[in-house]
């Protein structure tokens, strides 16, 4: 009789076993969840005194904190595509020539091009299941939305939230100006089911969404990229949220998106797939610094310098964490990586060919993830547009051009370029050129020879057909 314990634990142990060796001889699941201008410094984990994350906090102890993870752009729509892409946006066609057009607007003709490969796309091909829920942003006329891009389903809002009839822009009584703009639809595929949906329950609604579709596709390979539109500008929690937070309405924004980040997690925990699902959380460029300063409504970058808008620290430096227990090792990595280096992770992990005779930008970052390397290209370009203000390699920056968020002041060129150590100076507060003339030199010639691989895009679509 006292054997009984014993063989009801070897059992335990047993389906245990043999249902962590299912999950890890099973295609893997992908999500990626992407929030809109949170700032480097605006989760527990990365140091904000007040703003309560623990779920978040949580992810980052069970799998990688990145600590220097940057993205492609400043701004939303060109930091999207790249990452669906794995392309910087001066290669995939998604960039502005102005500060008035960095983004694609409820007027815009176009959106991503469609002869782009995305991260969708390519999975579909491997047989997986793919769905997008938030905010899309890269084109809102019917051929360019997601369906178009390799999705099997879309819920959510084409462009951001402060695109429709309420504004972030508030009277004296603090009531939201009702904007001179096209009512923000909220689709369901290719159909809009609502206008100017009640921007309060988006988050709940969002990721109600999420965990249905990992409840839905449990026995199927999934890809699933949750873009919430928050901490973006109008914001709005939940009431189980809203004036909770020391932080005030930013704050009560951001634990309602931790608590998001817990249900998908939990839910992927509970249903057994956790160790089989890799996640990732990252926002898609710094935060809103003028709307700190106007109403404390935006976010904080930090100990970085700067933010949305510019090629600073600030603007392109951004919290991101990655978790698959079993697999991801749980540690904190100061190893430089990009949000292009994504593309070609998954892919990998997924057995999806890279597509041919397209030129990627990130780099297979899997060995990173697991802990078997702390090696990466260590080299980021940081465009204004079409323009490069500044390249880093190691722990070097240089600037070529420089300029404040949202300037309407013309970028101060420098000759020679600014140099910065962000090892050792993260804040971008102590210019060494003088000390280090080889260092300039050495990444100048890194830069040049970058940009001689940046062609047209209509010469590499030209370059591609003739391929073929």
């Amino acid at each position: 009789m006292k054997r009984y314990p014993i063989y009801a634990l070897l059992i335990t142990l047993f389906l245990s076993s043999a249902t962590a060796f299912a999950q890890k001889t099973k295609q893997p699941n992908f999500i990626i969840i992407l929030a809109d201008d949170l700032g480097y410094g605006d989760l527990g984990v990365y140091g904000h005194p007040t703003i309560r994350t623990p779920n978040l906090d949580k992810m980052a102890l069970e799998g990688t904190r990145f600590t220097q993870f940057y993205v492609a752009a400043n701004v939303c729509s060109p930091s999207r595509a790249a990452l669906l892409t794995g392309r910087l946006p001066v290669r995939n066609g998604v960039f502005g020539t102005s500060a008035a057009n960095k983004v694609f607007f409820t007027n815009s003709t176009s959106g991503l091009p469609l002869r782009e490969t995305t991260l969708a796309k390519a999975l579909k091909g491997k047989g997986y299941q793919t769905a997008i829920v938030g905010k899309w942003h890269l084109g809102s006329l019917p051929e360019f939305l997601p369906t178009n891009y390799g999705f099997d389903s879309y819920f959510g809002i084409p462009y951001s939230n402060d695109m429709g009839k309420e504004s972030f822009r508030t009277d004296a009584n603090g009531k939201p100006i009702v904007a001179d703009n096209p009512v923000l639809p909220l689709y369901r595929d290719t159909k809009v089911v609502e206008t100017e949906p009640n921007q309060d329950l988006l988050t709940k609604r969002f990721t109600s969404e999420v965990t249905d579709l990992i409840t839905k596709n449990r026995s199927k390979p999934f890809f699933i990229y949750y873009a919430s539109p928050f901490p973006h500008v109008p914001l709005h929690a939940s009431p189980d949220f809203a004036g909770k937070s020391k932080r005030g309405p930013y704050g009560d924004v951001v634990e309602e998106l931790d608590w998001s980040v817990g249900q998908i997690l939990n839910k992927l925990k509970e249903l057994k797939l956790d160790q089989n699902t890799f996640v990732v959380f990252l926002s898609d460029n710094g935060p809103w610094l003028m709307k700190s300063l106007i109403d404390e409504n935006g976010g904080s970058s930090g100990l970085l310098y700067e933010a949305k808008g510019s090629t600073y620290e600030g603007g392109m430096r951004v919290p991101a964490i990655a978790w698959m227990p079993g697999t991801v090792k749980s540690q904190v990595s100061s190893t430089v990586a990009t949000s292009m280096d994504l593309f070609p992770t998954i892919l990998k992990w997924a057995g999806a060919e890279v597509p041919a005779n397209t030129r990627l930008d990130g780099s297979n970052i899997a060995d990173i993830l697991t802990g078997k390397s702390g090696k990466s290209a260590e080299i980021v370009y940081y465009y204004e547009n079409n323009d490069l203000y500044a390249i880093r390699k190691g722990p070097y920056k240089l600037h070529f051009k420089t300029n404040a968020s949202y300037s309407q002041k013309p970028a101060a060129v420098h000759n020679p370029p600014l140099l910065y150590n962000l090892e050792h100076d993260p804040s971008e507060k102590f210019e060494i050129g003088r000390k280090y003339p080889q260092v300039i030199e050495e990444l100048s010639a890194a830069a040049k020879q970058h940009l001689a691989t940046v062609v047209p895009v209509d010469a590499e679509l030209d370059k591609r057909a003739a391929k073929k």
